[in-house]
Parts: structure tokens; C-alpha cells; sequence
């Protein structure tokens, strides 16, 4: 069966990007760069592509120019055990102009959406107490990032 991998289209900052990704996540690696050669559509010696690892999950990054541009209609999950990796991500992603969106949604800055969602949500807004995650997803609603505390706790009541 053929692999399938993330391709992801850059105005001009996939080494950027990746080299971001690369510094965030665990278990990462750079595992190759093409640069445009003179007579490509890239100005010569800038990158091209950019493949590398993210905890075993290939990804390729283009310098394709401004024609494409990111939305939330595709964003990558990380699943996260607890508060500190919840922070962790959401502190490493929205440096130096990311953007906070509702719900556990951010997107970084080059405009790659990323829901930071930990274990816990799942466990009070799909908890067997109706009302409890009722109410837990209702706290949601308001947190751009998600706090776990808050959401165990309306879930409690």
C-alpha cells in the first residue's frame, strides 16, 4: 500500500517552517533539502523542498510562491497527555506572530493550523455525565488555549 505524507505549500519559508517543526516536536529530523537551480522558477540556491520527520511522519515543504495560502480547512491534531505539553505546543507554535483561534485552534506563523488538544477534553466533553460535559464544553467554547483544570472542573460541577 502506498505511503501518504503531507506536502505543504510555502510562499517562501518551508526551511523556516521545518526548521521550526523540527525544534518543537520529538523524535524529529531534517532528511532532505532541494534547492532551485539556475532556470528554475526559484531564485537559484533558495529552497525548494524541504523533507523531514515529525515523530516518524514524513513531511515535504515547498517554496511554491504567494498563489496558495493555508486555512483552518486542514490543520494537524496534537494529542497531548497533560497541561505542560498542551502549553508547550501552543508557546512554541504562537511565537513571533501566531495566532490564537477558539477551541484549542492555532495557527503559527506561516499559517499552518494546529488544534493543541489535551487527553482531558475528550474525557469531560465526551464523559458519560451529560451535564457535566455539558458543561465542560461549554468552558471550551470561551478558551482560545485549553486548560485542563478548567475543563475538569466544570465538568465536575
Amino acid at each position: 500500500m502506498p505511503k501518504i505524507h503531507p506536502f505543504l505549500w510555502f510562499d517562501h519559508e518551508a526551511e523556516d517552517a521545518m526548521n521550526l517543526y523540527v525544534s518543537v516536536f520529538p523524535n524529529c529530523r531534517v532528511t532532505s533539502v532541494q534547492r532551485y537551480k539556475a532556470g528554475m522558477p526559484g531564485p537559484a540556491g533558495s529552497v525548494m523542498t524541504a523533507d523531514f520527520e515529525l515523530n516518524g511522519v514524513r513531511f515535504t515543504a515547498l517554496n511554491g510562491g504567494p498563489m496558495f495560502k493555508f486555512s483552518e480547512a486542514v490543520s494537524f491534531v496534537i494529542d497531548c497527555e497533560d497541561q505542560a505539553e498542551v502549553d508547550h505546543y501552543w508557546q512554541a507554535l504562537g511565537v513571533e506572530g501566531g495566532q490564537p483561534g477558539q477551541c484549542g485552534w492555532l495557527k503559527d506563523r506561516f499559517g499552518v493550523s494546529w488544534q493543541v488538544i489535551p487527553k482531558a477534553l475528550f474525557e469531560t466533553i465526551g464523559g458519560p455525565d451529560r451535564a457535566g460535559a455539558q458543561r465542560a464544553t461549554e468552558a471550551m467554547m470561551h478558551m482560545t488555549r485549553l486548560d485542563v483544570a478548567q475543563l475538569k472542573a466544570a465538568y465536575a460541577g
